[in-house]
């Protein structure tokens, strides 16, 4: 639970701080790969959610971690976005 109330805080962090969308647009493209990633997992993260078994246990780390992850890569492209003067 604890865990949880800790992921859930920064997806909510992370969410206030976003980049608005015509600079994560710019971001993305200058970044491609990046860009990628955040689909790719978000492809999965949709994948997992809807599966019927828990992978063998592992399903909900695996979607804290990959949902983390995407977090992670969307500040990235942020910080990108701000120290290149377009946020």
């Amino acid at each position: 639970m604890r865990r949880f109330a800790g992921v859930l805080a920064s997806s909510l962090l992370l969410a206030t701080l976003s980049v608005p969308t015509a600079y994560a647009q710019s971001e993305a493209q200058m970044h491609p790969r990046i860009a990628q990633a955040i689909r790719d997992l978000e492809d999965a993260i949709n994948y997992m959610e809807n599966a019927p078994n828990d992978f063998g246990g592992h399903k909900g780390a695996a979607l804290n971690a990959s949902r983390a992850a995407v977090n992670e890569l969307r500040a990235a492209l942020a910080f990108r976005a701000r120290q290149d003067g377009r946020y």
